[in-house]
Order: C-alpha cells, then structure tokens, then sequence
C-alpha cells in the first residue's frame, strides 16, 4: 500500500503517536535549535542520544541480504527497472537508490514521524514555523571525497521541486526556496499555511552533488550510476535483472547515533522476476535469501519445500502495526462511463469478497474500507459532533449518507453470485441510465458498456475471474489485460486505463502527501497517485482543513469527516489487508528482538548476517 528507504524518506506507512515523548524547547524570541523535528514538535530521544533504541550495537558487519522488490516509490517498479535515476518521472527506477543518498534527518523507527539529524547536526526553526537554518556537519563526504556542502543541498532541492517526479514536487510544491547561506548553513523558506509534514518530507529527501549534475542532466533515465554519499554504492547490474548495492566501508556516517546498527550488510541485491510463482521457486533454490510473501496461495501450499522441513529456511509473522491503508480496484472517474457513483457502487457490488477471500486467499484477509484502514483516522458510526461541524457547511453538495454511518461495501453470501448484490448493482445501473438492451448493458452515452483490468502481475488473475464473470450477468463486458511493467507503469502515468490495481497507505499524521490521492490539481497531474481522478472541491477543502489541524484531536476529527466524504463517492472497489507481515528467509539473518513499530520489518536496514564468510552469496 509503500517508498524508498523508511529511514532517509518519511514514507507514507508510518503509525500512530509514541507514548514517550520529550517536548522540544519552548520557542523563546527568534530562532530555537533543535536536534530533530516531528509534526508536533514532540521527541523521544533526547540530545547526545546514542543510538536508537531498537537496533543492535554489536551487529556484525559483512554478507549479502538479497530479496525481491516488495515496496516502490515515484518511478519505481515490482518487475523491472532500465534506470539509475529514481526520482523523475522518465524510465523505472532501480530499487535500493535511496541507500545510495543521505539527506538532512533521518527517521527513528518507533516514532510517528520524528527525524534526527544527519547530513544536519541541528535545525534552527523560526517561531512562525516559515524558516529551517539547518546546520551541516562539516565530516559529510560524496563517495569521491568531495564535501557535501550547503550548495548541494539547496541545489538538491530546487532541482527537485523545479524537476522531480511529480509526486514529488507536488509533495514540496509549499517549500518556496532553498539557499546556501555559507558552506555549512543551509535555508529552507516555506510558503504560509504550508502543511505540517512538507518540512519532514524535505528534511528526508536525497541530497545529490551540485558539481555531478553540472555534467549530467537531472531529469533523464540513466544507467550511469550517480555520485552518492549514503550508505551504499551502485555495484554490479544486469538491466532488468538484478541490482546489487555495496556497502561503503569508510562512510563519512556510520558512526552517527541515527546509523549505529544499521547498514550491516556489505552488499544489498535486488533480484526482479515478472512472475511471482516464478519468483517463488527463486527462493526455494536459494537464488535469493529473504522473502515477504504477499500471496496467501502460495504461502499456505507451497512452504513446504525441504529446506523449511529442516530448517534452513524460516518462517515467521511479523506484526504490522502501522496503518494497512487502501488496496483495490480504482475506477477512472476521468472516462464517462464511470462518471456517476451510481455506476462506480454497481461495479463493486459485483466483486464477492467473501468467496474470493475463502476459495482462493485461505480465508488469509480482512475486507479493506477506508483510506485510512486499521487506523483511528478511520470514520465509524454516526458523526461526532466535531465531525458534523466541519461537514455542515457541505450539506447538499454530498450525498446524505455522509451524515450517517459511513459506506461500507456490502457482505456477500460467500456463494461467488450473491444475487442480491447483483439485483442491487442492476438497480443502480438502471437508474444511471446504464440500460440493457439485446441482452448487453450500454453506458449513459449510448455505447456498449466495456471494462479493462489493467495490471501487470499474472497472480491477479485469479481474483479477477470471478469478477469478470458476475459482470458479465450485469451486461457488463469486461477483460483482464495483463501487460509488461513497463507499459503499465506508462498507461498508469498517463492515466490512460480503466481500472487498475493500487495499494497505499498513510501515517496517522498525514499531511500534504494526501493531496497526491485525493486532489483536484492531482487529478490532472501525469505521474500522481490519483488514479481515480478524483476533483472534488469539498474533497479539496476538508484535505486542507486536516492539513491545517494544529492538534493531534483536530487532525483526527478533520481525517474522519474527510474519509466519509471519500468512501460516499465509490471511487474504488476495495480489496482486503493482513494485520501481519509474512516473511520466511534463509537461516543466515539475524533482525532485532523487537522491531520498531514504524519501521516495518527493517529490511535491510536492521538486520544482519549470521552466516560464515564462505557461505554469504546465494546460489545463481
């Protein structure tokens, strides 16, 4: 439902508020310096902390962590990549770049959103939240030795704001500028009323060398590897294939309280495979060590190979406390057809949960709902009181049942054809002007009415055959259309599709992140994540209200009335979530006791390797 590196960018899984927690210094007159940041100013760890309490001090250094992808962000893809460059909008970035980069702070996994210094040792914030003097470290190298500076900063994020992907100048569009005041100070200047996150985002954004790109252009896909100055550095490739990143023995930051215990293996592969049962029998021959197993089929028939009999491979559920957000079904809104709520509620009663969940998922899934799932941003019941105020201004421009129980979609009778589901989909139909007519559905407009499913992993198959099928009982002909990663990650970006497959998810602090999904301008935007199309003013003015909440109770509020208004207008079929990680690797990996709570399963970031030297690579 994913990102880069839940370290060095604030991601959007991240959960709910620490229970410990140490005030930063109350703003005097002028400038306040602070060792780290968060939304609402709160920290567990103080100055001088140091290491995070979660990681392991004495992990060994050395092996190889190798994995599939199993998160992207902006250009990324599961399947493949054909470039270096992971934040513009051009080619399919590699997985792992983000190691490659340091940026200004760095998040602590069992925190919401809190980051500490970095490149910068500390910040100096103004009393009207506007102005960040971040102070460099004067020890910050690039991997040839050249310092990094407060020049490359600012340029770092001008050239971002001015040419990165879309989502994320779209994400930074309320950071005015950033300048160089000397070799050590950098300022960040944001817009009024800018989001609370936006300084967050930047602060974990990828810092890239001024003097690199003065040779080379920013905006293109290449296979050039660039200068970096994190934890690792581009190693051996094969396009398509496999990327591997090496550790950088002498990194300038291995030492600082925000690293200690992390970055324990001295090389990081990625292995991409277009298909995930093929990927599986990868695994099971030890083509690479580490696995998150997201099909419920495979995990529940197929671990059952040797070497989980003897023990050479583990299996182990990891709880994931973070928010499971939204996966399912977008339906383009920018395409006639789907323009009516009617049409888009019709659509969904056709999908059995219920019998998709029992007869091919092993009964392994909950039913998603809510953009904010499994979180307490979620909408239940009645409206408070607090909610029915921000909503009242909006009565008659939102469906009524926005001021009742929020829309859920409905239980099936697990029989696969639930026929009341399928009279209720034929009534809504009727009633949007989709009528039948030799014994096929036409849309308002008078056109057959057609459905492609848009996706680029053959495992979905399964799940839309069903579907397809109880469509077909509404006059609905629709198709499956399976095409390579890099024509979908094309169609997706140009919007160009009917439905399609997406998964993400927020923190319960979100921000100005939430204006990618659900914005009017986002909705127009080549390269964001509102699929749907969603361009709603309502939609836009409670996004800026939870925005704009100055308390953890305000933001709550805001974030309910905003996911009532969301779910009333079916934008989307949902699918289903897991409250637990499902990971098994080969017995040569040591993590932490206990994993933070927002830092995933802190791969690889926080585990290590327990083999013998001899035996680190997995067999090719």
């Amino acid at each position: 439902m994913a990102l880069l590196n839940r370290r060095h960018l604030l991601g959007l899984g991240i959960g709910a508020v620490a229970a410990t927690q140490l005030p930063l210094p109350a703003f005097s007159e002028g400038e306040v310096e602070a060792h780290g940041i968060s939304a609402f100013g709160d920290l567990k760890y103080p100055p001088n902390f140091p290491h995070f309490d979660y990681v392991n001090v004495a992990a060994p250094k050395g092996g190889m962590f190798s994995t599939v992808p199993s998160t992207r962000a902006f250009n990324q893809s599961f399947l493949t990549f054909n470039s270096l460059n992971a934040y513009v909008l051009k080619g399919d970035g590699a997985q792992g770049m983000g190691l490659t980069f340091d940026s200004l702070m760095a998040r602590a996994g069992d925190e919401p959103d809190a980051m500490y210094g970095l490149v910068a040792k500390s910040v100096r914030i103004s009393p009207d939240g506007l102005n960040y003097r971040f102070t460099l470290r004067k020890e910050a190298r690039f991997h040839d030795g050249s310092p990094l500076t407060a020049r490359d900063v600012a340029f770092s994020l001008n050239t971002l704001k001015a040419q990165g992907h879309p989502i994320i100048t779209q994400q930074i569009r309320e950071m005015v500028k950033a300048e160089a005041l000397d070799d050590a100070t950098v300022l960040v200047t944001f817009a009024p009323n800018r989001a609370r996150d936006v300084p967050l985002f930047v602060a974990g954004l990828p810092i890239f060398s001024a003097a690199y790109y003065a040779k080379h252009p920013f905006n293109e896909s290449t296979l050039e590897p660039p200068l970096g100055s994190g934890p690792y550095r581009v190693g051996r490739f094969e396009v398509g294939r496999y990327i591997e990143l090496e550790r950088v023995k002498d990194w300038w930051a291995a030492d600082l309280p925000v690293n200690r215990g992390a970055y324990n293996f001295d090389t990081v592969r990625y292995d991409y495979y277009r298909d995930r049962d093929v990927a599986f029998e990868g695994f099971t021959g030890r083509s690479y060590l580490y696995r998150e197993e997201f099909t419920a089929r495979i995990w529940n028939t197929r671990y059952d190979f040797p070497a989980i009999k003897d023990g050479r491979v583990k299996r182990e559920l990891l709880p994931d406390e973070t928010p499971s957000g939204a996966q399912g079904w977008f339906l383009n809104t920018r395409r006639d057809k789907f323009k009516d709520s009617r049409v888009r509620e019709a659509i969904g009663n056709a999908f059995d949960f219920e019998w998709t969940n029992s007869s091919i998922m092993y009964g392994a899934y909950k039913r998603t709902v809510s953009p904010f799932q499994n979180s307490d941003l979620m909408a239940t019941g009645l409206p408070s009181p607090e909610e029915l105020a921000l909503l009242e201004p909006f009565r008659g421009k939102v469906p009524d049942e926005v001021f009742g129980q929020p829309y859920v979609p409905p239980v099936s009778d697990g029989s696969g054809q639930d026929r009341a589901m399928l009279r209720r989909a034929s009534q809504l139909l009727q009633q949007a002007g989709c009528v039948m007519k030799d014994g096929k559905r036409l849309t308002a407009q008078g056109e057959p009415f057609r459905i492609e499913f848009l996706f680029d992993e053959p495992a979905f198959q399964a799940h839309h055959m069903p579907f397809i099928k109880n469509l077909a009982t509404l006059g609905i002909e629709a198709t499956a259309r399976i095409v390579d990663p890099v024509q979908h990650r094309a169609r997706r970006d140009d919007f160009d599709f009917d439905v399609t497959i997406e998964r993400f998810s927020f923190s319960t602090v979100p921000g100005d992140a939430l204006r990618s999904f659900f914005s009017s301008q986002s909705a127009s935007t080549k390269g964001s994540n509102n699929l749907a199309g969603i361009a709603d003013p309502v939609i836009d003015a409670l996004t800026d209200q939870l925005i704009a909440a100055d308390t953890r109770t305000k933001l709550v509020v805001a974030a309910r009335a905003l996911d009532r208004v969301i779910r009333s207008g079916r934008y989307w079929v949902p699918q289903w979530y897991a409250p637990s990680h499902r990971v098994a690797y080969w017995d040569v990996f040591g993590h932490p006791d206990k994993l933070p709570r927002y830092g995933g399963v802190g791969v690889p970031e926080l585990w290590w390797s327990t083999a013998p030297s001899s035996s680190h690579a997995p067999a090719k």
